[in-house]
C-alpha cells in the first residue's frame, strides 16, 4: 500500500490533499450539535445525485410520457418507489438541513470576517438549490407541478420592457409545454448539478483556508504551539469524522422513518394534485409552492403590487448576501451578545416560520395582514436591526481561548 500511494503521490497529491483537508485539518475542539448540518448537507447532496442518476434511467422527459414514466418508476421498476421517495423526500431534507446550517451561522457569526467568502459561496449554493428544486418540481408533470411552474414563470412578467420575451424564452413556447419540460430537465440533471458541485468545492476550500468558526467565535489560529498547531484545535479525522457518523446515524433514522411511513409528508412533500397528470384546463383549488419556498412566496403575496412584490421577494434573498457587512457588532457569537440581539433573532425566526406557514395557506385578509407584519420585520431585522443593535446591546467579554 505504501508503494502504491508513493506511486500515486508522485503523479497526484492524494496524501497531501487528505492531510490538508481532513487528517491534519485542525478544527476547534468545542463543536456542538449545530455543527452536524454541514456534513449532513454533503450526505443529502450525494443522495440527490445518486438517486437522480437512477431515476433518469427510467424517466421520459416529454409532455406525453413524463407522468406515465413516473408511474412506471413507482409501480414497475424494482425499488423504483424507494428511489423516487428518497429523491423527493431528499429535496425537503436538503432544504431543512441547509436552513439549519444557515441558522447556525447566524447564531455564532460564521459569516463575519474573515469568512465573508465562505458565506457568499454558501449563499450562491442556496440560490442554485432553489433553482434546482424549481426545475425538478416540474419534471413529474403533475397538475400542481404544471400550475406551480406557471405561477413562478409568470413572475418574470414583472420585468420592465423584457418581461414577456423573457417568459417566452424561459418556457421555450407560448405556454408551458414539452419544450419547457425538456429544457428544465436538461438544467436539472446537467447544468445546475455541475454548478452546485463547483460551488460546494469553492465553499469547502474557502472554509479550510480561513478555518472553521466555533460557538465562542474565537479564532483558534491566533493561539498556536511551537509546532504551529492551534492549541484549541483537534484533527478533523478521526475526531469529527466519528462525531459526524453519529449525526449521520440519527439523521438516517429520521429520514428513513419519513420515507417508509410518511413519504408524502402530509401533502407538504408531495401534494395531492401532483398525483394527477398536468391539465392546462383544470386549475388546482389552491396553488402554492413546496414548503421550502413559501417564506419568500409569502413576501411576494404580502405586497399588493405584483411588480413590487417580485422586487421584495428578490430583495429578501439579496439581503442574506449582505449579512457580513450589515452585522457590525464587536462580538461574533450569540453567547456573548446581549438580550437585545437574542430577542431580535428569536423574533426573526418566528416571523420566518410564520411566513413559511402562511405561504402554504389560501390568502385571506387576516393572513395577508400577518404576512405584511412579518415581512416588515424580516427587512427591519436586516436593514435596521443588524447594523445598529450593537449601539444599545450590552456584550460579555469574549475569552481568548475556546470554552467547553
Amino acid at each position: 500500500m505504501q508503494k502504491f500511494m508513493g506511486w500515486v503521490d508522485a503523479r497526484f497529491p492524494a496524501t497531501k490533499v487528505w492531510n490538508e483537508h481532513i487528517a491534519e485539518y485542525y478544527a476547534p475542539k468545542n463543536f456542538n450539535f449545530w455543527y452536524f448540518f454541514g456534513s449532513l448537507a454533503m450526505l443529502v447532496l450525494v443522495n440527490q445525485l445518486l438517486t437522480g442518476i437512477w431515476l433518469t434511467m427510467h424517466y421520459n422527459p416529454s409532455a406525453e410520457g413524463a407522468f406515465a414514466s413516473v408511474e412506471y418508476i413507482m409501480r414497475d421498476v424494482p425499488y423504483g418507489w424507494l428511489l423516487r421517495y428518497m429523491h423527493s423526500t431528499g429535496a425537503s431534507a436538503f432544504f431543512l438541513v441547509i436552513y439549519l446550517h444557515m441558522f447556525r451561522a447566524m447564531l455564532y457569526g460564521s459569516y463575519r470576517k474573515p469568512r465573508e467568502l465562505v458565506w457568499l459561496f454558501g449563499m450562491v449554493i442556496f440560490v442554485l438549490l432553489m433553482a434546482e428544486a424549481f426545475m425538478g418540481y416540474l419534471l413529474p408533470w403533475g397538475n400542481m407541478s404544471y400550475w406551480g411552474a406557471q405561477v413562478i414563470i409568470n413572475l418574470f412578467l414583472a420585468v420592465p420592457y423584457f418581461g414577456e420575451d423573457l417568459v417566452q424564452w424561459i418556457r421555450g413556447d407560448y405556454l408551458i409545454s414539452g419544450a419547457t419540460l425538456t429544457r428544465f430537465f436538461a438544467l436539472h440533471v446537467v447544468a445546475l448539478p455541475i454548478a452546485l458541485l463547483l460551488m460546494v468545492f469553492l465553499h469547502i476550500v474557502a472554509l479550510h483556508a480561513v478555518g472553521s468558526n466555533n460557538p465562542d467565535g474565537v479564532e483558534i489560529k491566533k493561539n498556536k504551539d511551537e509546532n504551529g498547531i492551534p492549541k484549541d484545535g483537534i484533527p478533523f479525522h478521526p475526531y469529527y469524522t466519528v462525531k459526524d457518523i453519529l449525526g449521520v446515524a440519527g439523521f438516517l433514522f429520521l429520514f428513513c422513518m419519513v420515507i417508509f411511513f410518511f413519504p408524502e409528508g402530509g401533502g407538504y412533500f408531495l401534494e395531492p394534485p401532483n398525483f394527477t397528470p398536468a391539465d392546462n384546463l383544470k386549475t388546482p383549488e389552491h396553488i402554492a409552492p413546496v414548503w421550502y419556498f413559501t417564506p419568500f412566496y409569502s413576501v411576494l403575496r404580502a405586497v399588493p403590487d405584483m411588480a413590487l412584490g417580485v422586487v421584495a421577494m428578490g430583495l429578501s434573498i439579496v439581503v442574506l448576501f449582505l449579512m457580513p457587512w450589515l452585522d457590525r457588532s464587536p462580538v461574533k457569537s450569540i453567547r456573548y451578545k446581549g438580550w437585545i440581539y437574542k430577542t431580535g433573532l428569536f423574533l426573526f425566526v418566528v416571523s420566518f416560520v410564520i411566513l413559511g406557514y402562511l405561504g402554504m395557506k389560501p390568502p385571506s385578509d387576516l393572513f395577508t395582514l400577518i404576512a405584511r407584519i412579518c415581512t416588515v420585520y424580516y427587512f427591519f431585522y436586516f436593514l435596521l436591526f443588524l447594523p445598529f443593535y450593537h449601539l444599545f446591546d450590552k456584550t460579555k467579554p469574549v475569552p481568548e481561548r475556546v470554552t467547553h
